[in-house]
């Protein structure tokens, strides 16, 4: 696969879906040692492959691009520095998961899709400076054992095994927090108990289903 040609698509879709405005954003994918990802300041709707530059994983330094990487790099690198299972990283700024995250709670399962897709509850974690050394080691620390974080007055971080599970997983987390925003609205919001989460996480289905997703 092209992996430029993706990140530009993807980017693209994210932008459409209102995920994003202007040059807010950004995505990556790792290939061993070496991360692509969008150049600071372009905006997703714009963006060529020619945007999207490769750095040293280990270094964090430009591999033949003079541009600057995202300002957001030090929070990428250290999802992938935490986890080796992941290889991709897409973070937006959706508005009803922004704001969700202004609750200060962590967004749980209450669907078999939840279930099957994020794979974990989605913690809320405190607003830190973007772009700095801070947020991401707050990243680091829960991505430990999470596949989605909520940013308090910042925005949503998703990652995955590739680029198609970290997108599913943003749409995902972005059609949640409506669904609660909703339910509240309505009076009632059920969340699944500890029991019934196992129950799903195990199911034949959804374990199909993301074994479907990872192998694409």
């Amino acid at each position: 696969m092209n992996i430029k040609k993706e990140l530009v698509r993807i980017g693209k879709e994210l932008a459409d879906k209102g995920f994003v405005v202007g040059p807010g954003g950004n995505t990556s994918v790792r290939v061993d040692n070496t991360v692509y990802m969008k150049v600071s300041g372009a905006c997703f709707e714009d963006t060529k492959e020619s945007d999207y530059i490769a750095v040293n994983l280990k270094t964090g330094k430009n591999i033949n691009d003079n541009r600057k990487p995202t300002c957001e790099i030090q929070m990428h690198l250290a999802c992938y520095y935490t986890r080796k299972d992941i290889s991709a990283v897409i973070h937006t700024h959706p508005p009803y998961s922004i704001a969700y995250a202004m609750q200060g709670k962590t967004l749980k399962a209450f669907t078999p899709d939840f279930v099957g897709i994020i794979s974990s509850n989605v913690p809320t974690i405190k607003f830190a400076v973007p772009s700095s050394k801070n947020i991401a080691n707050k990243v680091s620390e829960v991505i430990k054992n999470h596949n989605a974080i909520l940013m308090a007055n910042h925005g949503l971080l998703t990652v995955g095994s590739n680029l198609k599970e970290a997108y599913y997983r943003t749409l995902y987390v972005e059609s949640a927090c409506k669904t609660v925003v909703a339910s509240k609205i309505l009076g009632k919001m059920n969340f699944f108990s500890e029991k019934i989460y196992m129950q799903m996480d195990t199911l034949e289905a959804e374990v199909y289903r993301r074994k479907l997703i990872k192998s694409s």
